[in-house]
């Protein structure tokens, strides 16, 4: 898990500076269009479990799994590394709330302290001042916790009628047709200033050293996934939850090394509350 954290901070690490030359949202469309050609080989190697029926909740989990990750794309290049990493792990708050109303769970008190905690962090992150509550950027970073929590919330009342490649891929398909029919879009509209973002024209890219970046983006992640699973299935989950927590310094790390500022007293305040707030939604799952 230590090494996944590392894996995954150092693909942070790659988005941000591919982010110099290439859209948030080419990112993504690379990213999966690989990804989909790797999964695609194995499920032709050995096929997996499809069911039909449950066809309509697939590719919402892929709809979701797209939008979490064009967010979480974007907020690592418009906000520093390690904060943004840090609002994609509020993902474990709004799990539990979903949880709570979409899935009939109970909300233990260590719960509900839990996301007093962590969002408590936020607002520490966040800095809000006045009317305008929140920044933009915060925001979207926020949002992108949201739909990854809606993505694995989904995933649990699939996981038994899919085959866990399947799965993946349904979300790495999303991320590779829908980017296309935005780069088409923005042949043909203007989006305003706060969606540019999602809205762009496409630009193949030239240098070989953009494409080493993209193929080396594709490796770790997948390094860091196969990694992650390794975790998961050795040992217990609580303890794995609380070292993946370890990115986030990675992540600083990184961050200050391509140009990040430090974060300052109160932000690391905000930081050190999600975690603690993420470990102890953990422990009230475990137990």
């Amino acid at each position: 898990m230590l090494l996944s954290a590392l894996f995954s901070a150092v693909n942070g690490a790659l988005a941000k500076i591919l982010s110099e030359d290439l859209s948030a949202l080419e990112i993504v469309f690379f990213r999966n269009l690989i990804g989909v050609v790797f999964i695609v080989l194995m499920l032709r190697h050995t096929p997996g479990k499809f069911s039909s029926s449950h066809l309509g909740s697939l590719i919402l989990r892929g709809l979701l799994g797209f939008s979490a990750m064009i967010l979480f794309f974007y907020t690592i290049t418009a906000i520093p590394l390690g904060v943004a990493i840090t609002l994609n792990k509020t993902s474990p708050f709004f799990v539990a709330i979903l949880a709570f109303f979409l899935l009939n769970e109970r909300a233990s008190k260590q719960s509900i302290i839990a996301l007093f905690i962590g969002f408590f962090g936020v607002l520490l992150i966040t800095k809000p001042q006045g009317i305008n509550l929140i920044d933009y950027d915060h925001l979207l970073g926020i949002l992108g916790g949201f739909f990854a929590a809606a993505a694995y919330t989904t995933i649990r009342k699939i996981k038994d009628h899919f085959d866990s490649r399947v799965i993946v891929l349904s979300f790495m398909v999303s991320g590779t047709i829908l980017p296309i029919l935005l780069f088409f879009l923005a042949n043909f509209y203007t989006p305003p200033s706060y969606l540019a973002f999602l809205i762009t024209p496409f630009e193949m890219p030239l240098s070989w050293s953009i494409w080493g970046f993209i193929l080396l983006m594709a490796v770790i992640s997948t390094i860091s996934q196969w990694l992650l699973t390794k975790a998961y299935s050795s040992t217990n989950a609580t303890i794995i939850g609380v070292v993946s927590y370890t990115n986030i310094p990675f992540a600083i790390g990184f961050g200050v090394m391509l140009g990040d500022a430090f974060p300052d007293i109160v932000a690391l305040c905000g930081i050190l509350f999600i975690v603690l707030g993420g470990l102890l939604v953990n422990r009230a799952k475990a137990s």
